[in-house]
């Protein structure tokens, strides 16, 4: 493709910080891992931060920490990807999805509450693009009922919701770093813990079931096997990448923002003549710029946009197939109500190239493209 759909972030330091590395200790928890724990610690506001091997196992560890267990019900969106379903799952909890907002692609939060039962553990809003979900009402739900409330907030790393981090929202939040992200481990994610009580737990699961954390700070004089656990500490070789961004997050965040305007500006003719939709940021968000997606009128246009802009060598994606009408959704879940928007709204959504040092030349070929196919 001469303009991918996605490249991984570089900064200037990326290479000396993983020499480093390398030089040093290259198994997890050293120096660099460290740093982007505590800068997200003090950045977002959040009791611990503690990375891990990938979201999808923030997602694990926070299943396992709300005490999910069988028979347990989880309500979430079906427009999501399958990580936020499979932590869930594994713990043989059953996925109770409900529709979304079409205008912000999240779950509607006015359909929560009818869907919760004597049954129902944690809530699972996941925040598209980085532009949040309804944080006051699913809260105010959570508490009502008693429930436990994680943020997917994979997509969410610098977006905020009435001047609050995304993923300090909860009792646990959620961040990737995939190569995908705004800033990225290339494998790697963060689990975001808002009570202290949950620290010590947290840590164990995430050393392989033992104290090792307590035994290197000096806390216990050796450390064996406690509980559960498993292998999510990612290397330092990920972490120096990381943290090469993480110096430089303003600078990534502003440059990602001004491409996202530019896009909206030079694709607004097309909206306000009827052919697309453009996305919605709700007044007290502030967001990321993760993704721009445009919505067509339906599925045979984007079909035929995809293939269009794959012909002028231009990567592009649709964003997601709706868990619930997969084969593992029917198996693990149900859909609770009517599905009114999220599959009608999937099949519409092209998500058009975003990444860090995206050329403004190459946001404007992509609009000239986008312009070409409707009225070309």
């Amino acid at each position: 493709m001469v303009i991918p759909f996605n490249k991984s972030p570089v900064a200037a330091n990326s290479k000396k910080y993983i020499a480093q590395a390398l030089s040093q200790k290259t198994s997890g928890d050293g120096e660099f891992s460290k740093k982007c724990s505590a800068w997200v610690e003090a950045r977002f506001g959040t009791s611990k931060a503690l990375l891990t091997t990938s979201g999808s196992h923030a997602l694990d560890m926070a299943a396992h920490l709300c005490g999910v267990k069988t028979g347990d019900e989880i309500i979430m969106s079906s427009f999501t990807f399958t990580s936020t379903a499979n932590a869930f799952a594994g713990r043989n909890a059953t996925i109770v999805f409900v529709d979304i907002n079409p205008k912000t692609m999240n779950i509607d939060e006015r359909l929560i509450e009818a869907a919760i039962t004597d049954k129902t553990r944690v809530i699972v809003p996941m925040h598209y693009a980085g532009v949040s979900c309804d944080m006051d009402e699913i809260n105010r739900i959570a508490q009502k009922y008693n429930l436990l409330v994680v943020e997917d907030a994979a997509q969410g790393v610098m977006s905020e919701y009435k001047n609050k981090a995304l993923g300090t929202l909860s009792d646990f939040g959620c961040f990737s770093f995939h190569e995908t992200k705004n800033y990225s481990m290339g494998e790697g994610g963060a689990l975001l813990i808002r009570n202290t009580k949950n620290i010590q737990e947290a840590e164990i699961i995430r050393e392989k079931g033992t104290n090792r954390s307590l035994f290197f700070r000096g806390e216990v004089d050796k450390y064996s096997w406690i509980d559960w656990g498993s292998s999510y500490l990612p290397s330092e070789i990920n972490a120096a990448y990381l943290w090469s961004q993480l110096e430089i997050a303003d600078k990534i965040n502003n440059e990602r923002l001004t491409l996202w305007d530019t896009y909206y500006e030079l694709l607004n003719p097309l909206k306000k003549d009827g052919y697309i939709e453009l996305p919605h940021v709700p007044d007290n968000c502030r967001h990321n710029a993760h993704i721009f997606y445009i919505k067509v009128e339906n599925s045979k246009i984007q079909s035929g946009l995809l293939t269009f802009l794959k012909n002028a060598d231009i990567g592009a994606a649709f964003h997601y197939v709706p868990l619930h009408s997969s084969e593992a959704g029917r198996k693990f879940g149900r859909f609770h109500g009517e599905d009114k928007f999220t599959t009608k709204e999937s099949s519409r959504l092209i998500r058009l190239p975003m990444y860090y040092g995206l050329k403004e030349s190459n946001i404007i070929k992509v609009a000239r493209s986008v312009n070409s196919f409707f009225k070309g």
